[in-house]
């Protein structure tokens, strides 16, 4: 179980999270969505502590911390129970697929760099990639580095893994390899929190969605409630705006509520 309570994070007078819950269930696959700006990826940033929230709680199982108090031996723990993967991939471009992988388990969790490589190697033949083993960042598609960003972050066999809008850096034919390997993850029960815009994803895979506008969880259910019919004016104009412009389905308003149809 991950808990959330009342996490604030500012930057100087702009509130960008404003009292956060949330709870997330061992298997579960959170989807969060809304407006550029709501804080969506601060919120993944500041459970990793890549930010460093103002107040809160957050528990990793047995890990419990209060944010504004944590020292480098906490972060580091809340590291080790979560993994991150960014929007711009964030590999060392220095590095190959197979140390890519291995570095987090070598720096983070004082692994011997042999044992790093041998599962470093079984995640990339797990991703269909271990015919990259060798090969660095420069010589990868943009899909195929995002594999290896995923694969880091499955490596780790973290408690939760944190997709930050994972295919928005990625051009169109290859975000289904990308999609498709997250989708795996999905069904073997990988907790998950993904911040995306590709909805069908989120109506497709997750348990349940979230929409953030201004730093504050607006309303979350299931995608056939949320997507079908959303209670708070915020989200049906959210939706509203998304959906009439995507290929992945149409809309109908009735009664204020939004009808998706594929």
């Amino acid at each position: 179980m991950i808990r959330v309570e009342k996490l604030v994070k500012r930057f100087g007078d702009s509130v960008i999270l404003d009292g956060i819950d949330l709870e997330i269930a061992q298997g579960e696959i959170i989807v969060v969505i809304g407006p550029s700006g709501t804080g969506k990826s601060t919120l993944l940033r500041c459970l990793n502590f890549l930010e460093r929230p103002d107040s809160g709680r957050l528990k990793l199982g047995d890990l419990d911390l209060d944010v504004a108090a944590v020292n480098a031996k906490d972060m580091l723990a809340a590291r080790r129970r979560t993994a991150f993967v960014f929007q711009n991939y964030a590999l060392f471009a220095n590095k190959t697929a197979l140390e890519n992988i291995a570095e987090g388990l070598i720096v983070v969790n004082r692994w011997p760099k042999k044992k790093a490589y041998a599962r470093a190697l079984e995640i990339l033949e797990r991703i269909g990639l271990a015919s990259k083993a060798n090969a660095y960042p420069a010589s990868l598609s943009g899909g195929q580095q995002q594999r290896v960003g995923i694969g880091r972050a499955m490596a780790a066999k973290a408690d939760i893994i944190l997709f930050d809008e994972p295919t928005s850096s990625l051009d169109p034919e290859w975000v289904e390899e990308v999609l498709g390997l997250m989708k795996q993850l999905a069904a073997e029960r990988q907790t998950m929190l993904v911040v995306t815009h590709e909805m069908s994803f989120a109506r497709d895979v997750a348990d349940r969605v979230i929409f953030m506008e201004g730093g504050r969880i607006v309303e979350q259910g299931p995608p056939s409630q949320l997507f079908n019919a959303p209670r708070d004016p915020r989200t049906q104009n959210f939706l509203r705006k998304v959906l009439a412009t995507s290929s992945s389905g149409s809309i109908s308003a009735n009664n204020d509520a939004l009808s998706v149809s594929e």
